[in-house]
C-alpha cells in the first residue's frame, strides 16, 4: 500500500518503482530521458528503468513516449579520414604544392599515395570539377574546389566526437558520403522519455521510502531473527515461467543410434575405417577409371600431408591389370595405362564403400554381413541439399548364396523397421555394381530416392580374393534425417540453434 496526497492508493510499489518515482518528483514537470533517470536514480543498468517504468505506467503514474531516430556515426574509413584527412583533401594538398605542368597522372602514380587510393581519388577529383587532358590535371576554379573540400572535411570532423542525429546534419553532405563505402554508419534507434501523470505528480516523496524486501528465505536467515518484521517481496505464482529443458542427444546422433540398433537387430556387425585413404582403395578397387570426373580436384579433397599412402604392390598390380584389360574377370577393362602413383595419392574418403571393400580384402573367405555409418568428404558447394562433409550408411552381404532378391528383401526389412514400409527398387547404373538398383520409399504420397545398391562386379571382388557374390548398398544419412525430422534444408541439421533443436522430435 502506497499513500499519496489525495488519499490512499491501493497499489504495491517495489523499491525500484519507489526510487524512480521519487527521482521524477524532484522535477515533476520534466520529460525525463533514460540518461537523466540513470543519473538521478544511481542505476547503471537501463533494465531497471524499463522495468520500474512499465509498472508505474500500468498504475497510471507516468506516461511513456517513444520516437524513432536515425543516428549517424563514422565508419572505419571515416575514422581514418577524421585523423588523416579525406582522400580528396590529401590529393588537393599534394596538387597545391606542384606547379601546373607537374600536376600529371604520371607524377601522381609516382607519389606516396597508395595505388588503391589513386583510382577512387581521381574519380572524386573529377566530381569536384577537375578534368584530365593528355594525362594532366586541369583545374578550372581553385577557390570553389577548396571551399567544397573544406566543407566536406568539416562534416567528417563534426562526427568525430560521436553519433549525431541525421536530422541535425547537412542533407547534401549526408547524401554524398552515404554513397562512399565505409565512411558513415547509420543506426535506427528508439528514443524513450518518461513523464509523470497528474496522479504521479500528486505523490508525497516522503511516502516513497525504500524498504528492505526479502526475496528468498534461506536456512541462514532462519537461524537468526533478521527476517522478523521484514517485508517480503510478493510473487505471482500464475506468472508465465520458462519451461525447463533437460539435456538430450543431437537428432543426428539419435538417428545414427537408431540405424545402428536396426542393423544389429538384423544380425549385422559394424565396421569402421579411417578418414584418410589412398586413391587406390577409395577409387581403383571399385573399378572407377582413373579418368573419371569424380576423381578430379573439383570433387575430391586430395591431401598434401601426407601426400601419399603406401599400398601393397600386390593390389596395385591386380588393379592395373583389371583396369587396363580386365585381367581374368571376363571384362575388357578401361584400356589405357594405369598410373600406380595416382593410386597411392592420399585423400579424404569420398564414400564409406572403401571400408567394405577393405573388409572383404581382409576376410575374402569368411561369410559376413556388415554395415558402417561414417563421415565422407566431397568438394560440394554448400546449399540446401549439399554439404562438403556428410554421412553415409553402407552395408554388404558377402556369402556364397548372396543374390539380388536377398539384397532387396534386406533393404525392405531395414526401411520397414525405420518406419517406411512402402519400398520400391528401380534399375540403375553404378560403375562398380551389376546389376544396380536405386531404392525409393513412399513419403507423403511421393516416391523419394534414398540410395543406391547392387551386386559388386567381378572387377571389384576378384582382385580382393573372393569369387562370392557381394550384395552392397549405400545411402545418405542426412537425406534420411531430413525426412524423419521434416526439414527442407540440410544446413538446419548443423546450425547451433538450441531452440530449433529442442523442438525437433525425439528419435
Amino acid at each position: 500500500m502506497t499513500s499519496g496526497k489525495n488519499g490512499d492508493v491501493d497499489m504495491d510499489l517495489g523499491n525500484n518503482e519507489r526510487r524512480m518515482l521519487r527521482a521524477m518528483l524532484s522535477d515533476p514537470s520534466r520529460e525525463w530521458t533514460l540518461g537523466q533517470l540513470l543519473s538521478e536514480t544511481g542505476w547503471e543498468d537501463q533494465v531497471h528503468v524499463a522495468g520500474a517504468g512499465k509498472k508505474l505506467e500500468e498504475e497510471g503514474l507516468l506516461e511513456l513516449s517513444e520516437s524513432s531516430s536515425r543516428m549517424v556515426s563514422l565508419g572505419d574509413e571515416g575514422q581514418r579520414a577524421s585523423e588523416n584527412g579525406l582522400l580528396e583533401s590529401r590529393l588537393w594538398g599534394w596538387m597545391s604544392e606542384l606547379d601546373g605542368e607537374k600536376r600529371t597522372m604520371k607524377s601522381l602514380m609516382s607519389s606516396d599515395f597508395d595505388r588503391a587510393e589513386t583510382g577512387p581519388g581521381i574519380g572524386i577529383l573529377k566530381g569536384l570539377g577537375i578534368d584530365i587532358e593528355s594525362g594532366s590535371f586541369i583545374i578550372s576554379d581553385e577557390s570553389k574546389i577548396s571551399q567544397e573540400i573544406d566543407r566536406r572535411s568539416e562534416f567528417i570532423l563534426s562526427l568525430s566526437e560521436g553519433a549525431v542525429e541525421s536530422s541535425n546534419l547537412d542533407s547534401e553532405m549526408l547524401s554524398h558520403f552515404s554513397s562512399r563505402s565505409g565512411l558513415l554508419i547509420f543506426e535506427d534507434v528508439t528514443i524513450r522519455t518518461w513523464k509523470l501523470t497528474k496522479s504521479g505528480s500528486s505523490f508525497d516523496p516522503s511516502s516513497l521510502e525504500e524498504t528492505k524486501l526479502i526475496g528468498e528465505v534461506t536456512p541462514e536467515m532462519l537461524q537468526t531473527e533478521s527476517w522478523i518484521g521484514a517485508e517480503f517481496k510478493p510473487f505471482d505464482v500464475e506468472a508465465p515461467a520458462p519451461m525447463p529443458t533437460g539435456g538430450r542427444r543431437h537428432p543426428m546422433q539419435s538417428l545414427i543410434e537408431r540405424i545402428r540398433s536396426v542393423f544389429l537387430e538384423m544380425g549385422f556387425s559394424e565396421i569402421e575405417g579411417d578418414y584418410v585413404q589412398s586413391a587406390g582403395w577409395n577409387m581403383d578397387s571399385l573399378f572407377i577409371p582413373q579418368s573419371h570426373p569424380a576423381r578430379t580436384m573439383q570433387d575430391t579433397f586430395y591431401l598434401n600431408q601426407p601426400r601419399n599412402v603406401e599400398v601393397d604392390e600386390e593390389y596395385l598390380d591386380l588393379w592395373a591389370r583389371v583396369h587396363e584389360h580386365g585381367h581374368d574377370t571376363g571384362s575388357k577393362g578401361w584400356g589405357g595405362s594405369f598410373d600406380k602413383e595416382e593410386s597411392q595419392r592420399a585423400l579424404l574418403r569420398t564414400h564409406t564403400t572403401v571400408n567394405t571393400v577393405r573388409h572383404i580384402a581382409d576376410n575374402p573367405h569368411t561369410p559376413s554381413r556388415v554395415f558402417g555409418i561414417g563421415r565422407v568428404f566431397r568438394q560440394e558447394t554448400i546449399d540446401r541439399t549439399h554439404m562438403p562433409e556428410f554421412h553415409q550408411i553402407e552395408g554388404i552381404i558377402h556369402e556364397p548364396d548372396a543374390s539380388l532378391p536377398m539384397l532387396i528383401s534386406t533393404l525392405k526389412t531395414f526401411y520397414s523397421k525405420m518406419g517406411y514400409p512402402d519400398v520400391r527398387v528401380r534399375p540403375a547404373y553404378f560403375p562398380y555394381t551389376e546389376p544396380s538398383a536405386e531404392v525409393d520409399i513412399l513419403w507423403k504420397g511421393e516416391w523419394l530416392e534414398l540410395g543406391g545398391s547392387g551386386i559388386f562386379r567381378p572387377e571389384v571382388t576378384e582382385p580382393l580374393g573372393t569369387e562370392w557374390p557381394v550384395c552392397a548398398w549405400g545411402m545418405g544419412l542426412e537425406r534420411l534425417a531430413m525426412l524423419v525430422l521434416g526439414l527442407d534444408d540440410i544446413r538446419q541439421l548443423y546450425q547451433p540453434d538450441l531452440e530449433r533443436l529442442r523442438k525437433m522430435p525425439l528419435l
